[in-house]
């Protein structure tokens, strides 16, 4: 896979050279996590059909899952209207998509003015990262 294939150029990548990325869950449509790719990690999902991620803290490729065994198998990946935004639909392995133990990173919603928990830790994180 060459990073500066005709596909790969067409997205609007920021200043820092990244592009948003939404993995949802296939098949339930949930909405499992953010998180950003550069062309390289892009590049690499697409040729090994696993989530590949640039973790902006760390300044390098992640691969989901590779501390936690919960992969993110590709099944389709999507450019927004503005060529801006990605939208991957992924079989999330192990069914744990968050650090936190629990299947979505979104687990807190808005009640009562407040953040409410609203998913259950599915394993403990300290068991899962040792």
């Amino acid at each position: 896979m060459i990073a500066s294939s005709k596909w790969l150029n067409k997205i609007k990548w920021n200043e820092d050279g990244l592009v948003p990325v939404i993995a949802q869950e296939v098949g339930s449509n949930v909405v499992l996590m953010f998180a950003w790719m550069n062309h390289e990690a892009l590049a690499k999902t697409v040729e090994v059909g696993e989530a590949v991620y640039w973790s902006r803290s760390r300044k390098k490729l992640w691969r989901k899952g590779e501390e936690s065994g919960h992969t993110q198998k590709v099944h389709e990946i999507r450019l927004d209207c503005d060529e801006d935004v990605l939208l991957i639909q992924v079989e999330q392995v192990g069914g744990i998509a968050c650090h936190t133990g629990r299947h979505s990173c979104f687990y807190q919603k808005l009640g009562e003015g407040e953040w409410q928990v609203a998913e259950p830790v599915i394993k403990d994180p300290e068991s899962i990262y040792k």
